[in-house]
């Protein structure tokens, strides 16, 4: 079963908020592939005589002015609808049907290209949507001006679009606000601000291979008392995970492993957080348009099979003293109204799981893959004795600098940490990273509440990755935030024990990295 996605919630034109050109007065720039048949922008796209596409981007191009209508309501989407006939595989799997916004962003001047996720073949008449919020990472159109884009891209088809349908509309995806001011509680000792409260740092377990005892004490050696435990598998991959007994499965044999860490840590006195990181369904989307949304928000099955899966989990180490938490959902993304949204879904999982276990701490999630900005739109689940979840990998231009060219190489300019922003507009240091974690920080104060840093890392060649990770273990410490660094003995680009250029040269170091003695001093304190 496919996500079907609902249309967002309030026109904004039917409150006089409108872009400042109206939608259907867009003048459009149009490819000789494309023409205006009435209200009807219609594009064809066909084959040369050697089988290629005739236009490798056949754009039908307008300006729009989104200002108003973000000043407005912070949080909107535009929409049109849209059907399409013998459309081809792309020669991109974000390429196809193109229903996109380009512009550039007000806070960094990058380029941002959010667009909606249209099927490829034959479909019917259906309503794309573009979303712009303080949500996604893309950030708002500077000045709210915009570039809307309509077309096909690295295929060939048929397409049209129903420019009348043209809208502008508020987005809610149905947070409740009741605790909104929550205040947290916690067994005796166990607060944020309780004196002797025991701090724990540690790291990401390997995903894709079993941990064990010799990984477990040679990390007891270097000081670390936390792993969290990923149950993870094909994470990049889309619409994963669908078929439920087979995943029932696969859960099951991670959780063996896990049975015989849990020991091997309890035995060393460490702690271990159970990180559902795949959920049934898997994710939809691509960074380059869509955010990558878990297909359970909108499906009853994916949803249910969740739920179920923390409780045979809850059911299997209810108890454990070597429990640090039950980490429900790594890294959700939700941007729209769905028939499930990731608040209320995690708050029926944590229920569940105290019906079984009502001791262990619950380690909630936030919005957009638990980036920092998403906790000012965070609000507590009606529970005690949980710890709510942030991840740090910003800014993303330094920590995964060669990361997204496919983990080949460095980039020709290398960033360095600390040092100015490529654009020269920002110093990049710990005042920095300050300012950037202040929402997580005034969210724990607000709530008394306890805050654990799942993810935090650095690329191992970006220049001064060991200062970047002193500088988020100072804040971290300050704070009384939990850590877990990303990850141990993974992937070379993050492993402290490997050093090179990139990934194919990445080699065992004859001696402790720069950045293996930075979380070496953070254990140690």
């Amino acid at each position: 079963m496919k996500v079907s996605f609902p249309a967002v919630v309030a026109s904004l034109a039917l409150a006089g908020i409108a872009p400042a050109v109206p939608l259907q007065e867009l003048k459009w720039k149009l490819p000789e592939c494309a023409r205006l048949d009435g209200s009807t922008l219609v594009v064809d796209v066909a084959k040369d005589d050697k089988g290629r596409n005739e236009e490798k981007h056949a754009h039908c191009e307008a300006e729009v002015d989104l200002a108003d209508a973000l000043a407005a309501t912070k949080a909107i989407a535009l929409s049109v609808r849209v059907r399409a006939e013998n459309v081809t595989q792309p020669d991109r799997t974000w390429n196809g049907v193109k229903v996109m916004l380009r512009y550039e962003a007000d806070d960094d001047g990058r380029t941002c290209w959010p667009g909606a996720r249209l099927p490829i073949g034959t479909f019917g008449w259906r309503t794309a949507e573009i979303n712009v919020n303080e949500l996604l990472p893309y950030g708002f159109p500077k000045d709210g001006k915009a570039t809307l884009v309509l077309g096909l891209q690295g295929c060939t088809g048929h397409a049209e679009f129903d420019l009348a349908s043209l809208d502008v509309s508020a987005v809610d995806i149905g947070i409740p606000q009741d605790t909104a001011d929550y205040v947290v509680s916690y067994p005796a000792g166990e607060g944020p601000d309780d004196p002797g409260r025991k701090r724990w740092r540690g790291a990401m377990t390997p995903s894709g291979r079993d941990l064990t005892e010799k990984d477990v004490e040679d990390f007891r050696g270097w000081g670390g008392n936390l792993f969290r435990f990923q149950i993870n598998r094909n994470w990049h991959k889309l619409d994963d995970n669908q078929d439920l007994e087979e995943y029932g499965r696969w859960v099951d044999s991670r959780l063996d492993n896990l049975e015989d860490v849990l020991r091997w840590c309890g035995e060393r006195g460490m702690k271990v957080c159970i990180d559902l990181h795949a959920v049934p369904g898997g994710k939809w989307g691509e960074r380059t348009g869509e955010p990558l949304e878990m297909n359970m928000f909108g499906d009853d099955r994916y949803a249910a099979a969740f739920v179920d899966t923390w409780r045979r989990i809850a059911t299997r180490f209810r108890g454990n003293p070597a429990l640090y938490g039950y980490d429900l959902v790594n890294e959700p993304t939700q941007t729209r109204r769905l028939e499930h949204n990731y608040w209320e879904l995690q708050l029926e999982a944590a229920r569940a799981v105290r019906e079984i276990d009502p001791d262990t701490p619950i380690v909630f999630a936030a919005n957009l893959a638990s980036q920092a900005g998403a906790f000012r739109h965070l609000v507590p689940i009606p529970m005690d004795n949980v710890i709510y979840q942030v991840h740090v990998y910003l800014p993303g231009e330094f920590t995964h600098q060669g990361v997204h060219r496919n983990l080949r190489s460095t980039p020709e300019r290398p960033i360095a940490w600390p040092g100015k922003s490529p654009r020269g507009d920002e110093c990049w240091d710990e005042d920095w990273l300050r300012a950037t974690l202040k929402p997580v920080r005034d969210f724990q104060l607000r709530h008394k509440c306890r805050i654990y840093v799942g993810e935090f890392s650095a690329a191992a060649w970006a220049p001064g990755a060991e200062n970047y990770l002193r500088d988020c273990i100072d804040l971290f410490d300050e704070y009384g935030w939990d850590w877990s660094y990303h990850a141990f003995r993974e992937s070379p680009v993050w492993d402290v024990e490997k050093v090179g250029p990139s990934i194919p040269e990445m080699v065992p170091a004859a001696e402790d990295t720069p950045r293996k003695k930075a979380l070496l001093e953070g254990f140690a304190r």
